[in-house]
């Protein structure tokens, strides 16, 4: 399981606050905290300075690899915005996202292509949000075909069936997890990611359905998660839905994690 840590974003005030007063260590922190827990990249994101996202988006690169031994995310639609992050990048980046929005497309792909970078590939486009697993799967065929036409290589290919809640439309848990399957299993070689926070959006209880949702999902074949790896109940969830799922070899990783007291009930 690929685990990429979502809290250094600007949309968080304290993050928000730590970029414009350039309070490097408070950043620093948040990612050796995310590192410890287990995060395989941390996401950075300063979407919300719009002028100056790019120099920020420079420093939070920076300042989180200078903490710690772990690859970024680098989290923005702007080329421009990425480019800068990754001039500076030590190692293989994550890019969060392209999508089939023709725009978004058009100006990340020449950013990619040919690359070594890992993509998140966001099932989005110009019709808008997909509510079916078919449509979803439609999406991820021309995202994924149009990135390997561009030589990208399925392994660093990161399809995000796109979470939605389910208080507007009780199906859409179904839709994505039945999404996950299908493109685990039409597309061998890729590997599916995605934030779920969304999927109780307007819920009370968040975190019991984020968690179930999680476990669901690994057992359908997600192999990457954008979370809080802060939350400890979620990260043990995971390690036991892999040691369900078969995805941990004589329970190594559960044992490992049982020895560390990393589950905590």
């Amino acid at each position: 399981m690929i685990i990429v840590g979502e809290l250094i974003n600007a949309s968080r005030k304290p993050v928000a606050a730590a970029i414009e007063a350039q309070d490097a260590e408070a950043i620093k922190k948040i990612a050796r905290d995310e590192f410890e827990a287990g995060a395989n990249y941390i996401d950075v994101n300063a979407g919300i300075f719009v002028e100056e996202e790019a120099d920020y988006m420079e420093w939070l690169v920076r300042n989180v690899q200078d903490a710690v031994d772990a690859p970024c995310c680098i989290d923005s639609p702007d080329p421009k915005v990425i480019e800068r992050g990754l001039a500076i990048h030590k190692g293989t980046a994550m890019i969060n996202s392209i999508s089939l929005e023709k725009e978004r497309y058009n100006a990340l792909l020449p950013v990619v292509a040919g690359t070594d970078l890992k993509v998140v590939s966001l099932c989005m486009s110009d019709e808008g949000m997909p509510e079916t697993t078919e449509d979803r799967v439609r999406i991820a065929d021309k995202l994924i075909n149009g990135l390997v036409q561009n030589n990208v290589k399925l392994e660093n290919i990161y399809v995000d069936p796109l979470v939605q809640p389910i208080s507007t439309k009780s199906n859409f848990g179904v839709e994505f997890l039945n999404a996950v399957e299908a493109i685990m299993t039409k597309f061998k070689g890729v590997h599916t990611i995605c934030g779920l926070s969304n999927i109780s959006y307007g819920l009370p209880l968040r975190k019991l359905l984020n968690q179930n949702c999680a476990v669901m999902a690994v057992a359908r074949g997600l192999d990457g998660l954008i979370i809080n790896p802060l939350d400890k109940q979620m990260m043990a969830s995971l390690i036991a839905a892999e040691t369900l799922a078969g995805r941990d070899g004589y329970c190594v990783n559960y044992l490992k994690a049982y020895r560390q007291k990393k589950f905590e009930f």
